[in-house]
C-alpha cells in the first residue's frame, strides 16, 4: 500500500531572501538588514515571554564570487554564496535586496556589475522581486530592469539617474517607491530607508503583526514624509554654459532679489525662451523652479539655527506674502516650516535650545 503524506504536514520552506554585497556595500545596511530580518519570529517572543521561537526567513548574503571581502569602513564581508553557487544549486530566492553601492555624484555608475546585473536579469525574467536601497537602484537600473518603471534612491542621485538612465522616472521624494511591486521590483531610498524596505518584505512574506513585532524589538519607523524634508538642492554648474553659469552665481547671492528669472535673462544677454531653454539643459530646472527651490533650501537652513519668525525668514528669502511662502514650503518640502523646525532643530538637545 503506498504511504501518501499529507501536503499540509510537510514542512514549509522559508522564504528566502539574498543580501546582494559589494565592496562599495554599507556595514549599517547590510548588517542591519541582516540582523532585523534574520530575527523575524524568534526575537520578539523571546522578549516578551522569554521564549524565542523558530526564524521565519531564510536569510543569506551573496555577492559575485562569495569571497570574503571588506565593504565600505573596511568591515570584513563573509558571503554566504557566490551566484555562481546559487545558480549551480538551482536555488530560487523570494526575493533580492542588492545594497548600496556608493559611487560619486559625478562618478559614471554603469557597466561596474556585469555579472550582478546578468544574474539580475535572469531573476526578474523568472518573476523573483528585485529590491535595492539607496544607490543599489543603479546596478537594477543598468541591469535594464527599471525600464519604464518608476524607483527612487537617494536624492544626491537625482541627475545621475537623469543623464545616464532616463528611461526611468525617479522619485527623489520617496522612501520606498511600490509603484512597480507588481512588476517586481522595489526601491528604497537614502541608506536608512532600508527600514521601510525591511517592514515592507517582513509584512509580505510573513504577515504584518511579524512586522509590527518586528518594529517594536528594533524601535523602527517608516519615513512617512518621505526623503523630501532631507532633499537638499543640487547646484551643479555648467562649464559648457558660461552665461548660465554667471547666472547660477548671480542667483545664489541675490535670491531674495524681486523678478529674479528677469534679471537672469538681461544679465545673460539672451532672449527668455532661449535662456528658459539652456537653463534647463543646464540644471535640471526651470528658471523660476530653480529660484524657488533656492529660497527654500535657504530657508531651511534658517528654520535649523534660528528661531525668527516663519513671517520674518519667508521675507528675508524674498516672499512679501508669508501665506504664499508657507504653501510652497509645504508644496517642496512635505511638512509645513514650523513641523520643519520642529523635526530638525529637535534632533538634539543642543538644536532644541537655539544654539546650533
Amino acid at each position: 500500500m503506498q504511504n501518501l503524506t499529507n501536503a499540509s504536514d510537510l514542512p514549509k520552506r522559508k522564504p528566502l531572501i539574498l543580501l546582494l554585497a559589494t565592496p562599495e556595500t554599507s556595514a549599517s545596511v547590510l548588517y542591519g538588514l541582516y540582523d532585523v530580518l534574520s530575527s523575524v519570529g524568534a526575537v520578539f517572543p523571546d522578549m516578551v515571554k522569554g521564549e524565542p521561537e523558530a526564524e521565519l526567513l531564510d536569510v543569506r548574503v551573496i555577492s559575485s564570487d562569495g569571497r570574503p571581502f571588506s565593504c565600505v569602513g573596511d568591515v570584513p564581508v563573509r558571503p554566504h554564496a557566490s551566484i555562481a553557487e546559487i545558480q549551480s544549486s538551482n536555488t530560487v530566492p523570494d526575493a533580492v535586496i542588492v545594497s548600496d553601492t556608493y559611487i560619486s555624484i559625478k562618478g559614471n555608475p554603469t557597466g561596474r556589475y556585469p555579472i550582478e546585473c546578468a544574474w539580475l536579469r535572469s531573476l526578474h525574467e523568472a518573476g523573483v522581486l528585485l529590491t535595492s536601497v539607496c544607490s543599489g537602484a543603479l546596478v537594477l537600473a543598468d541591469a535594464g530592469v527599471l525600464d519604464g518603471c518608476e524607483a527612487t534612491a537617494h536624492w544626491a542621485y537625482r541627475d545621475m539617474f537623469h543623464r545616464y538612465y532616463p528611461k526611468v522616472t525617479f522619485r527623489e521624494s520617496d522612501a520606498l517607491c511600490l509603484k512597480d511591486q507588481d512588476y517586481g521590483v522595489i526601491t528604497a531610498g537614502a541608506v536608512f530607508a532600508w527600514h521601510d524596505l525591511a517592514f515592507y518584505l517582513i509584512a509580505r512574506y510573513c504577515g504584518y503583526r511579524h512586522a509590527i513585532d518586528t518594529a517594536k524589538v528594533f524601535l523602527m519607523s517608516e519615513h512617512l514624509n518621505g526623503q523630501s524634508p532631507y532633499l537638499v538642492m543640487t547646484r551643479s554648474m555648467d562649464a559648457k554654459d558660461a552665461a548660465i553659469a554667471d547666472c547660477q552665481s548671480w542667483i545664489a547671492e541675490n535670491y531674495d532679489a524681486p523678478n529674479p528669472v528677469e534679471n537672469m535673462v538681461n544679465r545673460s544677454g539672451l532672449g527668455a525662451r532661449t535662456f528658459a531653454r539652456r537653463f534647463r539643459s543646464a540644471t535640471g530646472y526651470a528658471p523660476m523652479d530653480y529660484v524657488q527651490a533656492l529660497r527654500v533650501e535657504e530657508a531651511k537652513q534658517s528654520l535649523e539655527r534660528d528661531q525668527r519668525p516663519v513671517e520674518d525668514i519667508a521675507i528675508s528669502v524674498g516672499y512679501e506674502d508669508p501665506a504664499s511662502f508657507r504653501r510652497l514650503f509645504k508644496k517642496r518640502v512635505g511638512l509645513t516650516p514650523s513641523a520643519y523646525r520642529k523635526k530638525f532643530q529637535g534632533l538634539s538637545p543642543i538644536g532644541a535650545a537655539g544654539a546650533i
